[in-house]
Parts: C-alpha cells; sequence; structure tokens
C-alpha cells in the first residue's frame, strides 16, 4: 500500500482528500492558498514607481506646510517662503519627467500603465496649484492674509498628510479606503471654510482691489484641496482595479 496520497504523488499539495488514503501516516499537507503571483515572476516588475510617487507626496505636503506658514507671515517674508516652494515644484518637475521616462522603458510595471501616469500627474498638478498659490500671495502683498485662506492652508496641509499614507500604503498593499475617506472629508471642510469667507468678502469688502485679491486667493485653495481629493481618488480607483 502506498504511503502517499493519490493528490499528493500527482504534484497537488494545495487540496486534501475527503477521507485518509488507507496505510498513509498523514493523507494530505493542510489545504493552503496558492503563493501570489509576484513570487512566480519570470521577469522582474519595475518598483522604482513607488519611490517616485513618495517623493511627490513628500514634497506636496512640504511644498503645503510652507504655504500654511507664508499665510501666517507678513508680506516682507513671504516672497522667502514663494521662492522655496517654486524650487519644490521645480524638483516635482524632475521627478514627473522621470517617471515618464522610466514608464516608457519599463516592460512590466506595478500597476497599469495609465494608473501609473495619472497618479503621478496628480501629484504634479496639487503641486503647481500649491506653487500658483503661494505666487499670488507674495505677489499681492496683501497686509494680511485672508484668516479663511490661512485656515485652507492649514487644511491643504493635513490632506497632504494623509495622501503621503496613502501612497505608501498603496505600495505595501495596505488598506488606503480610511486614507483617502479623511481626504475627502477635509476637502469638504476647506470647501465649506472658502465658500462662508466668499460669502463675507462680498457682503464687506468695498474696495474692488482688494476684493478682487482675496477673491482670486480664495480660489485657488479651493483648487487646491480639490486637487488633494483628486488624488486620493487616484489611488481609491487604483486600489479597487487590482482588488
Amino acid at each position: 500500500m502506498p504511503s502517499r496520497c493519490r493528490v499528493q504523488s500527482k504534484g497537488y499539495p494545495g487540496i486534501r482528500c475527503p477521507l485518509p488514503f488507507p496505510g498513509a501516516a498523514v493523507c494530505c499537507v493542510e489545504l493552503r492558498r496558492p503563493e501570489p503571483y509576484t513570487s512566480m515572476r519570470l521577469i522582474p516588475r519595475e518598483e522604482k514607481f513607488y519611490r517616485f510617487f513618495r517623493r511627490q507626496a513628500e514634497l506636496n505636503v512640504e511644498a503645503a506646510a510652507l504655504l500654511c506658514d507664508a499665510s501666517r507671515q507678513d508680506p516682507e517674508h513671504v516672497q522667502a517662503v514663494a521662492d522655496r516652494i517654486r524650487d519644490l515644484e521645480h524638483e516635482g518637475d524632475t521627478v514627473l519627467r522621470e517617471v515618464f521616462a522610466l514608464l516608457r522603458k519599463t516592460f512590466i510595471t506595478p500597476l497599469d500603465a495609465e494608473d501609473i501616469h495619472r497618479l503621478a500627474e496628480r501629484q504634479d498638478d496639487l503641486l503647481d496649484d500649491i506653487e500658483e498659490a503661494a505666487f499670488r500671495l507674495a505677489a499681492y502683498r496683501l497686509e494680511a492674509t485672508p484668516a479663511a485662506a490661512a485656515q485652507a492652508a492649514e487644511i491643504v496641509r493635513d490632506a497632504c498628510g494623509q495622501l503621503v499614507a496613502a501612497v505608501e500604503a498603496l505600495e505595501k498593499g495596505h488598506p488606503v479606503h480610511q486614507l483617502t475617506e479623511e481626504v475627502t472629508r477635509l476637502e469638504e471642510r476647506a470647501d465649506a471654510v472658502l465658500r462662508a469667507a466668499e460669502l463675507e468678502l462680498f457682503a464687506s469688502e468695498h474696495d474692488p482691489i482688494t476684493l478682487l485679491k482675496h477673491k482670486e486667493l480664495i480660489e485657488w485653495m479651493e483648487a487646491i484641496a480639490d486637487r488633494c481629493e483628486d488624488v486620493a481618488d487616484v489611488v481609491e480607483n487604483i486600489v479597487v482595479k487590482n482588488a
């Protein structure tokens, strides 16, 4: 009588026999799911994309923190902060070009090529808008940044921090839904703050130049909050697609 069950001897270690095989000490190995396909790749995937995604997210949160600081500074110091954000934006452009260059020459990617392109581009759009808001904040030389814009800058900084965590979770295969939901909540909070400020602005500000400057700053802060949600949506969609 053979000492091994038929399914084992035929090379199917993941299947358990319904009944012990007569004379076998152990009928079959414990049922287990196949290893993920990543462990059976014949051609390795290019994983540098995640490093680029992380760097983009880090640049965004650094720029958002600087914008938050600039919104609390007097006009003489805002320009120096805006210059630093511009340097970060230039670095972000470099990272984006590296992503596209790597994408063109990579045969097997960790995500769909279109998802890589979209995530990199949306993160770069976010940094571009932060830089644009900082430029206008410096150029307008306001005696004081509108309180709502400063509050929105803090919200955007927090949202960018959540996006850093979301990108890291995406790389590790961890859940991202709670992180992306928090970004959406923060966007809605910023939207409420800025809409209320715009209503108050038109009701109370009588100087047309000041009104225009404040209105544009409010609109740019709203655009930045929307960009944060755009990035969160891309991350969420990638997870759903690859579930």
